[in-house]
């Protein structure tokens, strides 16, 4: 059987790729500014300074997009919890070191940007938003307890990475105006090139360690939660946007998880030992019975949606 890496052995041995990485990152990585994506025209006053509280009636948006933008926008909130646990099972040095400080000023603008929109644009309430970004940032984000070391992190943020990139791409179509949609269409640019960086150091790390990684990548898939979880109004917000669209369990498997374990062919490698095969089958298994949930998810929510629409008294949604 061969022997699992230690944490500091996976470190060193995964270093090239980081480099590599990082460079191919900075070399197609494009410059960009939030102000530049705030309509800033569209601004005033608040009461504090002579001006004009905010109201409900104020703001443009969808109850579903004011639920989807919040919710993405306090996740993006929380970089100082991410940027703690991410650097506390990587390295301050060399390649990871820089690739670390990188990765937070990349997303430290996504909140930036979002903040600045929903402020000007006077989509939300900003004092409530206030709030919960007191309340979402003191309880900070954890990770799992059985999430621990470079492995377990870097296949949680591959698939974080991907999952927050598609919130964002849904976000933008239901805010029902450009300059949002452009903005988060911007964003999610980013959160793809973080995902193609974590997901080639997986791929790396796959053919270094085979079964010591498939067993990471399993276990974290199997477990998996959105980095949100735990915010204010959580539950309520999150049944408001799986029940829209913005981020459900199909997209999960079909956007996120499917395009991921094809990119590691995590089904048709041949190099793993009886406990990578048992990690595999394990897998396996969990994606089946994901697949059937997915379709009694639809089916439910298809009958939730037809019975909303019949009360509100559209035919073409009754029938």
């Amino acid at each position: 059987m061969a022997r699992d890496l230690t944490q500091l052995e996976m470190l060193r041995e995964l270093e090239p790729a980081v480099a590599q990485n990082l460079d191919r990152h900075l070399g197609i990585a494009k410059d960009w500014y939030p102000h530049d994506y705030v309509p800033w025209d569209e601004g005033r006053n608040f009461a504090a300074m002579d001006g004009i509280d905010w109201e409900p009636g104020q703001s443009r948006l969808s109850e579903v997009a004011k639920v989807a933008m919040i919710t993405n926008l306090l996740t993006e909130d929380n970089l100082p919890s991410y940027h703690r646990t991410i650097s506390e099972n990587f390295s301050s040095d060399g390649a990871w070191g820089t690739w670390v400080g990188r990765w937070t000023a990349e997303e430290n603008r996504h909140a930036i940007a979002m903040r600045d929109y929903l402020v000007v644009t006077r989509g939300v309430d900003p004092v409530a938003l206030e709030n919960d970004r007191m309340v979402h940032m003191t309880r900070g984000v954890h990770a799992p307890a059985e999430f621990g070391g470079v492995l377990d992190q870097v296949a949680y943020v591959t698939v974080q990475e991907l999952a927050t990139r598609v919130s964002h791409r849904t976000t933008g179509r239901v805010c029902d105006d450009p300059i949002a949609e452009n903005m988060l269409t911007r964003i999610a640019a980013d959160e793809n090139l973080h995902m193609v960086f974590y997901r080639n150091l997986c791929a790396t790390a796959l053919d270094l360690a085979p079964d010591q990684s498939m067993a990471a990548i399993a276990k974290v898939i199997m477990h998996f939660k959105m980095p949100g979880e735990g915010m204010p109004n959580w539950r309520r917000n999150g049944v408001l946007m799986v029940k829209h669209g913005i981020y459900d369990l199909r997209q999960h498997l079909d956007e996120v998880l499917n395009p991921v374990l094809r990119a590691w062919n995590i089904f048709g490698r041949n190099d793993f030992t009886a406990r990578g095969e048992r990690s595999r089958e394990n897998l396996a298994e969990y994606m089946d019975k994901l697949g059937r949930d997915v379709i009694r998810f639809e089916e439910q929510r298809a009958r939730i949606l037809a019975r909303e629409a019949a009360k509100a008294g559209d035919p073409a949604m009754s029938v």
